[in-house]
């Protein structure tokens, strides 16, 4: 199997490329091969080659400087997406996929449109926060950590329920958004590896298989989750 990182040396912060080794090490868990791809601009990419994209969180700057290069890709990765194959977009990566990004000096940049949501930046204040999020296809919940300074507008199923944290803008209670396998959060940690559950939903999409997941990664969540619900019912 082919994993596709992508923009892998620019969109780099938090240490995000730990979501790939952690797809990349339950794939071959399953006892499939697997191959991970790094790409960037100007280079060739064909996604119908690959079982599973990834894109990580950037800083504003190296995000537009990505979405220049993304829209020629539109199509292509929109038939990726169409297909029904496994992609993750984290931190403002998947601001690129509205259809504007107006960043905190005014000027608005046109998006992927793969969705209606529209992406204002601020520019006084980075919003932090842990989270504890929840999902209609996931038992237990999702744990991590927001870094942002942008609200984001028209998305209306959200893909996560906030319980703790911050949402996709301070008048909603969800947070990012999904599309057939294409899930797209804020939420860093890095989220895979934080949150054993929903590593092994995205394993069995791409895979097909079922994995048990790392036993020193079920007792890190669930030291996370303690200290995160003791903090919400105080």
């Amino acid at each position: 199997m082919k994993i596709l990182h992508l923009y892998h040396d620019v969109m780099n912060l938090y240490g995000e490329y730990a979501n790939v080794l952690a797809i990349r090490d339950m794939i071959i868990k399953t006892g499939e091969s697997c191959e991970v791809i790094k790409k960037s601009y100007g280079d060739d990419v064909d996604f119908s080659e690959f079982d599973f994209v990834y894109i990580g969180s950037g800083t504003e700057r190296g995000q537009k400087s990505v979405l220049a290069d993304f829209i020629p890709r539109r199509d292509a990765f929109k038939a990726y997406v169409d297909s029904g194959k496994v992609a993750l977009l984290t931190g403002n990566s998947f601001e690129m996929l509205g259809k504007t990004i107006e960043d905190c000096d005014g000027r608005t940049y046109a998006g992927l449109n793969l969705f209606d949501f529209t992406v204002t930046e601020q520019n006084k204040t980075r919003n932090t926060a842990d989270a504890v999020f929840t999902a209609d296809f996931l038992s237990r919940p999702l744990v991590g950590f927001i870094n942002k300074c942008s609200e984001i507008k028209g998305i209306d199923k959200p893909m996560f329920t906030v319980k703790l944290g911050l949402s996709n803008c301070s008048d909603s209670t969800g947070e990012g958004v999904r599309l057939n396998n294409l899930f797209c959060t804020h939420l860093t940690g890095p989220v895979l590896m934080k949150n054993p559950e929903f590593l092994t939903y995205i394993n069995k999409l791409v895979t097909g298989k079922d994995a048990e997941p790392n036993p020193l990664a079920v007792k890190g969540y669930e030291v996370t989750v303690r200290e995160l619900q003791a903090r919400m019912e105080q």
